[in-house]
């Protein structure tokens, strides 16, 4: 059977190898602690998306039920005008920051809740209804960002759990069973040189005995 990994069946490729086997099987120790902390991190901001999307989705239910008492109160008409003239411009900063050494995304707004003055409509031309129905739907912002950090969080954390699992297999299925097959060719053929040298000194102290 052809060796996977090539070697020299000497003592120093001997205590080599052993130093390999012993580091690579730390490492994949190390990787697999990792593995079982991201799994535990993974299912934790789950959680958390999980709670903040029910939360974005109550809020949303519940702007759409104030845009809809705005429509019968102000009008269609009326309410899409004066969503026209409302300011849109929302200050976003996106950065970074780490979880067990893994760069996740972070959002950091400005005021998503704005007064009725900060909103750019008329407020001559229009109704309460209409500040509520504003109102609502900027705290549903507010949660859909907090709700999309998250889930980039989640996506972050996914992929670094499956590039170490792939180096965990790498290491468990691949690496070490060839350099501890190659341990063991080592350690074979070491000892046949051994028998062939005890056999030969055999020879050669039989073949003195027979001259004396």
């Amino acid at each position: 059977m052809a060796m996977a990994i090539a070697v020299y069946p000497t003592r120093m490729e001997l205590l080599k190898l052993r130093q390999r086997v012993g580091l690579a099987q730390r490492g994949h120790d190390l990787l697999k602690e990792k593995v079982d902390a991201l799994v535990i991190e993974f299912f934790e901001v789950v959680r958390r998306i999980q709670e903040a999307r029910a939360k974005a989705l109550e809020q949303l239910s519940a702007a759409h039920r104030a845009l809809l008492m705005c429509f019968a109160i102000m009008g269609t008409l009326e309410t899409k005008q004066a969503s026209k003239e409302a300011k849109r411009e929302l200050q976003v900063e996106i950065s970074t920051r780490h979880i067990m050494g893994i760069a996740v995304p972070t959002v950091e707004v400005g005021e998503v809740e704005r007064n009725a003055l900060m909103r750019g409509y008329s407020l001559r031309m229009t109704s309460s209804v209409l500040d509520e129905a504003s109102r609502e739907f900027e705290r549903a912002l507010k949660l859909l960002i907090g709700l999309a950090e998250l889930e980039g969080s989640a996506f972050a954390i996914a992929r670094e759990l499956e590039r170490t699992k792939r180096r965990v297999n790498a290491l468990e299925y691949i690496l070490i069973p060839r350099l501890k097959e190659a341990l063991k060719f080592i350690v074979m053929k070491l000892d046949e040189i051994e028998r062939e040298n005890f056999s030969r000194l055999k020879r050669i102290k039989a073949m003195l005995e027979e001259r004396e």
